[in-house]
């Protein structure tokens, strides 16, 4: 008897702990069910998770390590459920991801262009002290606005949980996350950054004919006989279009190094000619009239035109953390950038006073050899440059024009009559103006100045509104003043560039 009630008091002990046991194992019994309730999925909902950074499956290589170290690094899906705040750059998979030198490298490349050379004559519509300052403060302020753009991204990504934006969907996001009244303009907004990216690189590519025609012209006229610059301009069209055709950017990257040495080259010998018998300070004007000032402000904010870039360059960073902060990528490269274009239209200007010309290239001296050189060099250079600018509208346009086909043979010939028709687009207009300086001070004017100066503090309202725009909100008021400032910019800067393109002896 004492057996027996023992063997049913074992029984009932296991019947219980199988109850107890069946919740955690997540068995349903019978037909997803537990017993209490509760289906299948939400057994595996209630399961334990085990803390995945303290497993050895999941340790792996910090890249940014020499030692090859061993890392924790969490699964992604991690950060959520932990309560710890997901950071984008854990997340972000990159086949082939930068180092620092290699983003200071694309920085200076992508803001050095065919703007350094022009700021000479930047300088003389500032007058010689005015542009000196002046330089280095717009510098300072792109380089804050580039900031604001790259912290935007990062609060949208933590937000969202997603590991990078491009400036375009950072428009969107902001939109959609901020103001209830701002939200329905989500699409509107993007289509706007979308619009003025291809109007900008597409007037970056205009500067480019405009410029290549102006210097072969320089050194044709010098050695064999002198021919209009619209001449020049149709010579270029057919090397253009068949360039542009090259729908790959790996197969450019030879052509993009051969660029970067040329410009490396032509810089350093442009400096070796603006330094030599400099005359004094008092033989140019300290300050220039308030009627030349928009002309000053159109070609300066074209110089700094890596606005562009910045997102995909620290989206592609090996180690993002590096990219901000005073002593960064981002800081370091725009301080060298800012020396250098100041550098180049302090000198320049002082060199050759009022008489220097849209581009410095064309104020070396005719009868050297070298100042020849350099000319070619960076006619060259500009020119092998012009496909890198066109891959930004083409990479936009691109899949508008995709989704309006349906083969894949009409998609394939869809494309490549947009690049020639793109590229005669822009011969079209640098042939109807070809006053170099008018050209850049326009298209600063009116894309730079707006992609630069006055979506990225209004993304910045729009990311951060109501609750963390400092105290008093000084962060608003910062971000309106530096709209006011791209906004006057604008208007003053495309009226003047235009009159001067009508009339080009107004100014």
């Amino acid at each position: 008897m004492k057996v027996m009630l023992l063997l049913m008091a074992m029984d009932r002990g296991a019947r219980k702990m199988k109850n107890e046991r069946e919740p955690l194992l997540g068995h349903a019994a019978d037909g997803g069910s537990n017993g209490s309730g509760l289906d299948a999925a939400e057994h595996q909902r209630l399961l334990a998770r085990p803390d995945l950074r303290s497993s050895p499956e999941n340790m792996i290589v910090d890249p940014s390590n020499d030692t090859d170290s061993l890392v924790a690094k969490e699964d992604p899906t991690y950060g959520s459920s932990s309560g710890e705040p997901y950071e984008p750059s854990m997340h972000r998979t990159l086949e082939h991801p930068t180092t620092n030198l290699d983003t200071m490298i694309h920085l200076l490349k992508g803001n050095i262009g065919t703007g350094i050379l022009a700021m000479p004559d930047a300088f003389k519509h500032a007058g010689l002290y005015v542009g000196l300052f002046g330089t280095l403060f717009m510098g300072a302020v792109c380089t804050h606005c580039m900031h604001m753009l790259v912290n935007c991204s990062h609060e949208l990504c933590r937000r969202l949980q997603v590991p990078s934006l491009s400036f375009a969907d950072v428009c969107q996001r902001a939109f959609e996350s901020g103001p209830i009244g701002l939200r329905r303009y989500s699409k509107l907004a993007t289509n706007l950054i979308n619009m003025f990216l291809v109007i900008t690189q597409l007037g970056f590519c205009c500067v480019y004919f405009v410029f290549v025609a102006a210097n072969l012209r320089e050194v044709i006229a010098h050695y064999f006989f002198d021919l209009h610059t619209r001449i020049y301009l149709l010579l270029l069209l057919i090397p253009m279009v068949l360039l542009n055709l090259v729908k790959n950017l790996k197969y450019l990257t030879p052509i993009s190094l051969i660029a970067a040495l040329l410009t490396v080259t032509g810089l350093s010998c442009t400096f070796y000619y603006m330094l030599q018998d400099l005359p004094n300070t008092h033989t140019v004007k300290p300050y220039s009239s308030w009627a030349q000032l928009p002309l000053y402000f159109g070609t300066a904010i074209y110089a700094f035109e890596g606005i562009g870039m910045v997102l995909p360059l620290e989206n592609n960073m090996k180690t993002p953390e590096d990219f901000g902060g005073w002593s960064g990528v981002l800081n370091t490269g725009m301080v060298i950038v800012a020396c250098l274009y100041t550098a180049v239209g302090f000198f320049g200007y002082l060199k050759y006073g009022d008489s220097v010309k849209g581009s410095i290239t064309l104020n070396l001296p005719g009868d050297e050899f070298i100042a020849q050189l350099v000319r070619i060099m960076m006619a060259l250079a500009i020119f092998f440059s012009y496909s890198l600018q066109f891959f930004v509208p083409m990479s936009i346009l691109n899949p508008h024009i995709r989704r309006r086909l349906h083969t894949e043979q009409s998609r394939l010939i869809g494309e490549y009559l947009a690049r020639v028709s793109l590229v005669v687009f822009t011969f079209i207009l640098a042939a109807m103006i070809p006053n170099l300086g008018a050209v850049i001070s326009l298209v600063g004017a009116v894309s730079s100045s707006t992609l630069a100066l006055i979506f990225p503090p209004l993304i910045e309202i729009v990311t951060f509104w109501p609750d963390k725009l400092g105290r008093h909100y000084w962060v608003l008021w910062k971000d309106i003043a530096i709209m006011v400032f791209g906004i006057l910019g604008f208007i003053f800067g495309t009226y003047t560039s235009v009159a001067q393109i009508l009339n080009p002896d107004l100014v």
